[in-house]
């Protein structure tokens, strides 16, 4: 089973996510970050928690205070324990700049939130079959 970290700054979308999850058949544990800054101190257990256990998908949203998505990106590519990091973008934004800029860190893929609606259940599917089926890469802390 994988882990979940869902970085959003918006209650209402981390709610809807949520509930989705606890509905689903066999839902990933999760972990909630508001800004990509939390998220980094999640990722590398700071403030004497553990780091986020492996294997783990973020879901991450683009616009955010204090750090946002591509830059929270960015941060993570460059780090040598989290450049390694399975990420799919949950965003409202389809600028094509934004798209593409996001495919250049090495996303796994991009989301439209107004696309998905009803359909947050059948992302978790896909995430689920996702972890089963590709071959993480292994590395040492």
């Amino acid at each position: 089973m994988f882990q979940l970290l869902l970085i959003e700054d918006d209650d209402i979308e981390a709610e809807l996510i949520l509930r989705t999850l606890r509905r689903h058949p066999s839902p990933p544990p999760c972990a909630i970050a508001r800004d990509g800054i939390e998220a980094l101190e999640i990722l590398r257990g700071e403030h004497g928690r553990p780091p986020l256990p492996r294997p783990y998908i973020i879901l991450l949203d683009l616009h955010m205070p204090r750090m946002d998505g591509l830059e929270f990106l960015r941060v993570i590519r460059q780090d040598p324990v989290l450049m390694w990091s399975i990420v799919f973008v949950l965003t409202i934004s389809n600028h094509h700049n934004t798209l593409l800029a996001a495919y250049k860190t090495g996303i796994a893929g991009y989301f439209l939130k107004t696309k998905l609606n009803a359909g947050v259940s059948k992302l978790l599917d896909l995430l689920e079959i996702y972890c089963d089926l590709v071959e993480p890469v292994t590395y040492e802390r």
